[in-house]
């Protein structure tokens, strides 16, 4: 797909190797949005950091095999290049052991992001890169600089530190999160959860936030804006693995957000792509706009 226009979108955060009992892919979850915003044909660039080693050439070689920008991706002489160690259940749910203190946990700010960030029409970013302080103060003072701030909560014990949760949902534009998620904020905020809407409601009202995505898996997804609410059905597939699938979904959402679309046809990509990408093969499989095009048609109504 050509990239048509002049939008594009800034992905903050860990880039690292996946080690599967099959094999190595690279990864981390803006990473996958940056890939699949890529594959949208949305233009895109990734602030991280790898280490000077063989995993991070790889990288690297792995990144411009893909045609996506290594511009804003810094060399840790110090610090390995990122990994995490993933397992998968009876169910297909993927689990992981996070290797702590790699080179994304200390990205360093630098001049050329304000006009990246400031410019760009999503800056994309989660809680895990603000794990340890380095990396943390970067995303506090790019976040500034944002006029569009996209906070994909992507919880990962043991990594949860709800104070610095609460600083990001209240400065972010939209969230994306998981029904599991959900209820751990409204946890975390001393409230009982009843129901999606009302802990919706909750979170929108206590952070000024107006858009809220919660991902639901096969019970389908939810846009909350404002006072509207927009319900859409999971599509039916044969899951691969669920690898990556919501940060498919969200770069989905993304491609169509960011043009100015409506909450239809957000969705509609944003459901196709989870979907399309839990049927394949990890979270970053190699496809065409084509091919992901013929897949939404043929499982989505044109009417939606």
């Amino acid at each position: 797909m050509n990239k048509k226009n002049n939008n594009y979108a800034v992905c903050f955060g860990e880039i690292l190797w996946d080690i599967f009992p099959t094999g190595e892919r690279a990864g981390g979850a803006p990473f996958n949005v940056a890939y699949n915003l890529d594959k949208m044909g949305l233009e895109v660039q990734m602030i991280s950091k790898i280490g000077n080693d063989d995993l991070g050439r790889k990288l690297i070689d792995q990144l411009e095999t893909w045609n996506i920008s290594t511009d804003f991706i810094q060399i840790d002489d110090e610090r390995p290049t990122g990994t995490v160690l993933a397992t998968f259940d009876e169910q297909g749910e993927a689990h992981y052991d996070i290797i702590n203190n790699v080179a994304w946990d200390h990205i360093k700010i630098l001049q050329a992001h304000k006009d990246l960030v400031e410019n760009s029409d999503a800056f994309v970013f989660g809680s895990l890169i603000a794990r340890n302080e380095e990396s943390r103060k970067t995303l506090l003072q790019l976040i500034e600089y944002s006029k569009f701030r996209v906070f994909d909560v992507n919880f990962r014990p043991p990594y949860i530190d709800f104070e610095l949760v609460k600083t990001l949902l209240g400065k972010a534009d939209l969230v994306k999160m998981n029904k599991a998620e959900l209820r751990q904020i409204i946890e975390f905020l001393g409230e009982d959860y009843i129901d999606e809407d009302k802990s919706i409601q909750h979170i929108q009202d206590y952070f000024d936030l107006n858009e809220i995505v919660l991902t639901k898996g096969s019970k389908g997804a939810r846009y909350f804006v404002g006072k509207e609410t927009y319900t859409f059905p999971a599509v039916s597939i044969e899951v691969n693995d669920t690898v990556g699938s919501g940060d498919s979904f969200l770069a989905g959402f993304l491609s169509k957000r960011i043009q100015g679309r409506s909450p239809e046809e957000i969705m509609r990509q944003a459901i196709s792509l989870g979907a399309f990408i839990t049927s394949r093969s990890g979270a970053c499989p190699d496809y065409s706009y084509e091919e992901f095009r013929t897949f939404r048609e043929e499982h989505f109504s044109p009417t939606i």
